[in-house]
């Protein structure tokens, strides 16, 4: 039986995201927190604690062994984005864009 976690609206560009979710994407549970915790990107907290929850689904949901749960899927899907303008010169006007992301992690026994 397979647990989810979904983290909706999530100030992060989804490129980057899945930068980091690449890394735990089919690692063991505890060998995933541990490279989230020494992965230098502002993606790793977010995804640390979503990858908490997911755990946390699974053990209380559905009754699955936490020592035994593999992460299989990660990915990042792109969510509305904030569209903003910065003065440039002579008039013009400079546009941002703030990206928001969708990322879903599940976990499952081996």
């Amino acid at each position: 039986m397979e647990a989810k976690a979904h983290l909706r609206y999530v100030r992060i560009a989804p490129r980057k995201a899945r930068l980091v979710l690449d890394l735990i994407r089919g690692k063991e549970v505890g060998e995933a927190i541990s490279i989230l915790r020494h992965t230098p990107r502002g993606a790793s907290p977010v995804i640390e604690k979503l990858l908490n929850s997911a755990i946390a689904n699974a053990e209380n949901n559905y009754n699955l062994d936490p020592s035994k749960l593999v992460v299989t899927q990660a990915y990042a899907n792109e969510g509305p984005t904030m569209k903003r303008f910065q003065p440039r010169a002579q008039g013009r006007a400079f546009s941002i864009f703030k990206r928001t992301s969708h990322i879903t992690v599940a976990v499952d026994e081996k």
